[in-house]
């Protein structure tokens, strides 16, 4: 199950009224977009909601930002306001964002929509706001996605960017993130880089930082900061990582040059 950050911890606002939904009468996950900067915070779209729209209640049923939480909205069998004549039969799952989804956003969706349809005992359609109302939401980047199911991220390579995406100094055991961080020092430690006098600690101060870099400028970056792993430096990591497990895979022989296949069945090691 996701792990859903509920209402009481971000700071909710007492809904107006509710009308609940019983599971029979859920048919679909309908997918949206905030259409805002992946900054918004799920209060101020409720204030918004309540506010601006006059709304009941903030209109989604679960939200999802880019580093992949998972937030309730009006909940899993609350009517909302998302989708006109949608929200009783849809379950309403947002972006928080513009068309520029994580892959870590992706694959809470993809959960969020597993754990529906399984609370539903069938699996529901996959659609969204474009899908049965006349807008442009959620945006090409999901539309594409959903028309071609929601493909989840189970392959090792999109795993493994959903595992450092978005780190940042100070993560660790502090925030929760102790593991993800100890897979990130994993990674660039196999890449040569020094990671610091602790070793593979689960916590990201200056040597991760500095690693991070390190690995950034080694892929031609000019960007000369690395205290947050963006989505563009979680992709040149962990293809370096996956290079140098290659250029280990088949050793000497190949003078250094990355064949076209290789088998590297067992070589890719994810810790979590």
């Amino acid at each position: 199950m996701v792990r859903i950050i509920s209402r009481s911890e971000w700071g909710a606002r007492a809904p107006r009224d509710r009308s609940y939904v019983s599971w029979s009468q859920r048919t679909e996950v309908v997918v949206h977009h905030s259409a805002g900067p992946t900054t918004q915070t799920v209060r101020s779209i409720q204030d918004f909601h309540l506010d601006g729209r006059g709304w009941s209640d903030i209109g989604y049923n679960l939200l999802v930002d880019d580093d992949g939480a998972a937030y309730e909205g009006r909940g899993w069998t609350v009517a909302g306001a998302h989708a006109v004549g949608h929200n009783t039969s849809g379950i309403g799952i947002c972006y928080i964002g513009q068309n520029s989804p994580t892959p870590a956003a992706k694959a809470t969706i993809r959960a969020l929509y597993d754990e529906a349809s399984e609370r539903a005992g069938r699996a529901l359609p996959k659609r969204t706001h474009g899908d049965v109302n006349s807008t442009s939401c959620p945006g090409s980047n999901l539309q594409s996605w959903v028309d071609d199911g929601m493909p989840g991220g189970v392959g090792v390579i999109e795993e493994a960017m959903n595992m450092i995406i978005n780190l940042r100094k100070g993560d660790g055991s502090e925030t929760g993130k102790r593991e993800h961080v100890k897979f990130l020092q994993i990674v660039l430690k196999e890449q040569g880089q020094d990671v610091g006098e602790y070793g593979v600690d689960g916590e990201y101060g200056g040597d991760v930082e500095s690693a991070v870099l390190g690995a950034r400028q080694a892929e031609g970056s000019e960007q000369d900061f690395g205290d947050w792993v963006s989505g563009w430096a979680a992709k040149q990591i962990i293809r370096g990582w996956v290079e140098q497990i290659v250029r280990d895979t088949v050793g000497s022989a190949s003078g250094g040059a990355l064949p076209d296949t290789v088998d590297v069945s067992g070589k890719l090691r994810l810790t979590k």
